[in-house]
């Protein structure tokens, strides 16, 4: 269902520093006002409850090849309008999304001889904002070449924030960082904010499309700008007019969780464009993957190749066995003997090792009612990727692989490409170039019904709305890190994860290392932390990360991770501090079931959680997986963990007893049906 009006303003006149528009969210909790100074400058400032949060911030852009566009601006046109549907997702964190917001137009005009025209969209919701420039087709400014935006998010009120470095590594898997704003230098979104006050803010981008993502580099104070990521060659962004430039985004809410809770992301993506999705199926797979991390097996060929035939089939049985979908296998292709990192060039994406037989492992898996997850590491060599892309693919789509996992392992400016003169050369992870990639390759495999989990790769702004077979992404340091990072992830890292990458979207983060144990290195975890990872870090694709012996060592844990879904009907934050803790309970799409994570950094918790999410009328058989009394993730009791049942209600309150470093799982089954 769905509802909009328009209405049309008579532009005021402009004197020096006044407000020329001004809008209000549909609740009127969130407001706009647009300034326009003496010199021209245009501005934005935005409140909440009548406190500013965002004090007036510049808007503008920088042009190679012509002058920048910020002064002698004037107000030439301007409208609002009311949205309100409710849509629903194919798969998610929730089924049903509502999308309410109200709609400022402005058209900014220079006054001077070149008189460019640029329209600013904002989008006003009741939880935060995004606005966007919208480029008409006007012949003083066809084509595009953008060095930089002037947008500015001056923050108001002293904050706190939680963030990763930007520009210094071609990718996004870095510790986050915690600040006073003040001592942000650049930075990756989405950056997470708590001001001094108590609200949360998280700032991003939605719909990044054909053009460069943003970065945020602080220039005085609390005002981060806007520095987009560069280009391999000439100018961050070149586009034709007509275009939209992505939406920059403000989630802004009164508690952490309340920015989990917010689809302000979804909501500023276009609606799915590919029509009957179906064939996309969250899933759970375990694979060929762990093992090679510890050291045990190897992505190249040798005598501790990891993947053969013979390993392969091992998988396929322990997943069939267990009820879990899908098998992943690393390493199967040629290329990886040779200096791939960082190069890939000697990748072939259809031609298999000599010790294993693609058609035979497909086929094996067939008849055992598994799927086979692809794989595609590029090395970040997206100008050889695309030059196999379609035979690549289409062999996947003839062995019924409906999903892969592509991978971008490359070092500062080490994605390569080719532009539209054919001209080879290296850009960055998440420059224009890099999003033209990787929709190109989501779109080729849409047509072939497969879904795409990417690694290394540019960073999720919501796109899954309109793309629904882009199922997740990493995008983040994951697992992997536990095994040989030094240091390994902290206590607090997956803390950290749900109140900021997560925020994105989903994260294949491959949770389930129930032994605990990397190269020479534990985990700082407890086996609870780990089954509790299932349900707060959100993912329609979860891996079974562990190896399938350890699996056979740890078969009582284990039957959470078998009985977990991947596909929610609803998501319910019931509690949580960025970096500290989080309980999250989810209801499972396909049943009656609901599902509770919980877990905390290196400090022993105890929570309080009334149950009244359950449904009334109904009593439950809560099935608890929780760290024993002397679990420590700093010793060897780290393992140690209970499992029991009791009988509950949405009358109840539960009390969770968090272990350092620990977390606790609970299923709750409805007893009354």
């Amino acid at each position: 269902m769905s509802q909009s009006a328009t209405t049309a303003f008579a532009v005021p006149s402009a004197r020096a520093g006044e407000v020329v528009a001004h809008a209000a969210s549909p609740d009127g909790s969130i407001t706009v006002q647009i300034r326009i100074g003496n010199e021209g400058h245009a501005t934005y400032a935005i409140s909440r409850h009548g406190q500013e949060v965002i004090s007036p911030s510049k808007l503008g852009f920088l042009f190679a090849d012509q002058p920048k566009w910020e002064r002698n601006l004037t107000l030439t046109a301007q409208s609002q309008s009311q949205h309100d549907e409710t849509w629903e997702l194919p798969w998610g964190e929730r089924r049903f999304v509502r999308n309410h917001y109200t709609e400022l137009r402005i058209d900014l005009t220079e006054r001077n001889r070149l008189l460019r025209t640029i329209t600013v969209v904002f989008r006003l919701f009741d939880n935060g904002f995004g606005f966007r420039y919208e480029f008409p087709d006007q012949p003083q400014l066809k084509t595009v070449n953008i060095v930089e935006e002037q947008t500015e998010f001056a923050i108001t009120e002293p904050a706190t924030a939680w963030w990763i470095p930007a520009g210094e590594w071609s990718r996004y898997e870095f510790l986050y960082n915690k600040t006073p704003l003040a001592e942000v230098s650049q930075a990756h979104t989405p950056i997470t904010l708590r001001t001094a006050s108590g609200l949360h803010l998280a700032l991003h981008e939605a719909a990044l499309i054909d053009y460069s993502a943003m970065w945020l580099r602080r220039s005085t104070g609390q005002v981060l700008k806007a520095n987009l990521s560069p280009s391999g060659i000439g100018p961050k962004v070149v586009r034709t007019a007509p275009f939209n430039t992505p939406w920059r985004t403000v989630q802004i809410a009164g508690t952490a969780g309340g920015l989990i809770e917010n689809d302000l992301i979804l909501n500023l993506n276009e609606p799915n464009a590919l029509g009957d999705v179906s064939w996309v199926v969250p899933h759970k797979f375990i694979g060929i993957w762990w093992e090679m991390h510890l050291g045990l097996t190897t992505w190249g060929s040798g005598e501790t190749h990891g993947a053969t035939t013979e390993r392969a089939k091992a998988y396929i049985d322990f997943a069939a066995e267990h009820g879990l979908r899908g098998v992943l296998i690393e390493g199967w292709n040629t290329g990886w003997d040779a200096e791939w990192f960082a190069d890939g060039s000697t990748f072939d994406f259809t031609t298999a090792y000599p010790d294993f037989d693609l058609e035979a492992v497909a086929a094996y898996a067939k008849s055992k009612g598994v799927r086979i997850v692809g794989h595609h590491e590029t090395a970040g060599n997206a100008a050889l990727y695309e030059s196999q892309l379609e035979a690549a693919l289409d062999l996947y789509q003839r062995l019924s692989v409906d999903s892969v996992k592509t991978g971008y392992v490359s070092d500062a400016g080490g994605f390569r490409t080719i532009d539209a003169q054919s001209r080879d050369h290296y850009a960055w992870h998440d420059g224009q170039a890099a999003s033209r990639h990787h929709l190109k390759v989501v779109l080729e495999a849409a047509k072939r019904q497969i879904a795409i989990n990417a690694h290394e790769p540019i960073k999720d702004t919501g796109l899954r709305r309109t793309y629904p077979n882009w199922v997740a992404r990493e995008g983040a340091r994951g697992m992997e890190y536990n095994a040989w990072g030094n240091p390994p992830n902290p206590p607090e890292h997956e803390l950290n994860l749900v109140f900021t990458r997560l925020l994105s979207g989903p994260m294949d983060f491959t949770p389930g290392i129930l032994s605990l144990e990397g190269v020479n290195q534990p985990l700082n975890s407890t086996v609870a932390k780990q089954l509790a990872l299932y349900v707060i870090i959100y993912s329609p694709v979860q891996m079974a990360a562990d190896t399938i012996e350890n699996y056979q060592k740890h078969l009582a844990p284990f039957q959470f991770i078998k009985d977990v879904p991947t596909d929610w009907g609803d998501t319910r934050v019931l509690n949580g501090e960025v970096g500290e803790f989080v309980t999250i309970a989810r209801k499972d799409r396909g049943s009656a079931d609901w599902y509770l994570g919980a877990a905390t950094n290196a400090q022993p918790r105890r929570l309080d959680l009334s149950l009244d999410f359950l449904d009334a009328n109904k009593t439950y058989q809560a099935t608890i997986y929780r760290d024993a009394d002397d679990t420590d993730y700093r010793t060897n009791t780290r393992h140690h963990y209970v499992i029991q049942t009791r009988t509950v209600s949405t009358h109840d309150t539960l009390t969770l007893n968090l272990a350092p470093g620990g977390g606790q799982a609970i299923r709750f089954t409805p007893q009354n049906l």
